[in-house]
């Protein structure tokens, strides 16, 4: 299949959102990430305290996971992770994050190393910060307790979160991202965390402005699962409600949702570690249609794999690339179809 000229945006973190941009460079080559950078946990959130930078972390996977040759040696050394048992500093860091961290500080800029990278690797995308700022996100719970940075915001056994805010209200938005969104065709957002990658992103005023000003077919991809500290009991809609609370009414055409189930025994594995696989049911379709959302249900998760041992962070079922692009591709080919109709 050739390749459009669709332009693509896609909003999240460095797995989610480029799971959705592995599957859409099949089908073009105008491909944009949005990435949050207002992680503060594991190796980012000590290369972001010595070197004073925006979290390198999910640029980092992006960059290498959509590099041309993502087995060349360099794609390789970005994300290998140091061994250093006796240094609690060094030991698991990333060294592509070191070597973001080395090249911000001989440009002088964040956003320069990112390029610079760019170049090295070959992307096949173009790859930005929600902003050059380095800030962080902080969150209002239910109970009224403020907490600030993202490791505190997705800690467990907290009240459930109310809503995300930036910590400096003065941080701005990278402003190539508005500009792509204002010239997008599609705009995804998600999947990820939902509060810490996706929320993180849209918590940027100008971010969720260009997106209910741009013209693109927009669509959430919903997550496979909820996350521990951050969703815990919540359902399909319940994540829908809150991409909704920072959007507005009507922005949204439509949620991707997973219908397709895991084997009972990786239900299990995940249930052990409290994390439970969303699946649509008719009342919560329903509910989402009341939000002016159309839910699309499709076979889009990668249900095969099994569970995966991450470096500190919590696994989930992630969406597969290809699946997941012919899905969007085909809610492209509608939308043009009724605009050729019309």
């Amino acid at each position: 299949m050739g390749r459009s000229g669709l332009k693509a945006v896609s909003i999240g973190g460095g797995l989610g959102a480029v799971q959705i941009m592995q599957g859409m460079r099949r089908h073009t080559a105008e491909l944009t990430g949005i990435i949050a950078v207002t992680d503060t946990g594991r190796s980012t959130g000590i290369v972001r305290e010595f070197a004073q930078i925006p979290a390198p972390g999910d640029i980092r996977n992006a960059l290498a996971t959509l590099a041309l040759d993502d087995d060349s040696l360099l794609t390789r050394v970005m994300q290998h992770r140091i061994a250093a048992p006796g240094n609690a500093q060094l030991d698991g860091m990333a060294f592509g994050n070191l070597f973001i961290a080395a090249l911000t500080q001989m440009s002088d800029s964040f956003t320069t190393a990112i390029a610079q990278i760019s170049r090295f690797l070959d992307v096949q995308a173009r790859i930005y910060p929600v902003t050059e700022e380095n800030t962080h996100i902080c969150a209002e719970l239910m109970d009224g307790t403020i907490v600030e940075q993202e490791f505190n915001v997705r800690q467990l056994d907290k009240a459930a979160i109310k809503r995300i805010f930036v910590q400096n209200p003065e941080a701005t938005a990278y402003a190539p991202c508005l500009a792509a969104l204002q010239e997008a065709d599609l705009i995804t957002i998600g999947p990820g965390s939902l509060f810490t990658t996706v929320i993180a992103c849209l918590a940027f005023k100008e971010i969720s402005q260009a997106i209910r000003d741009s013209r693109a077919l927009k669509v959430y991809v919903c997550n496979t699962t909820t996350q521990p500290g951050q969703t815990d009991d919540y359902s399909l809609s319940d994540h829908v409600q809150q991409v909704v609370s920072y959007l507005g009414l009507g922005i949204l055409d439509y949620v991707v949702l997973n219908s397709t189930p895991p084997s009972k025994d990786l239900l299990d594995l995940y249930a052990r570690e409290r994390v439970n696989v969303l699946l649509p049911t008719p009342d919560e379709i329903h509910k989402i249609k009341t939000m002016n959302v159309k839910p699309v249900l499709a076979d889009v998760a990668d249900t095969r794999s099994g569970k995966r041992a991450l470096w500190q962070k919590q696994d989930t079922i992630r969406h597969n690339p290809e699946l997941i692009a012919n899905t969007l591709m085909g809610l492209v080919g509608e939308r043009r179809g009724l605009k050729m109709m019309a």
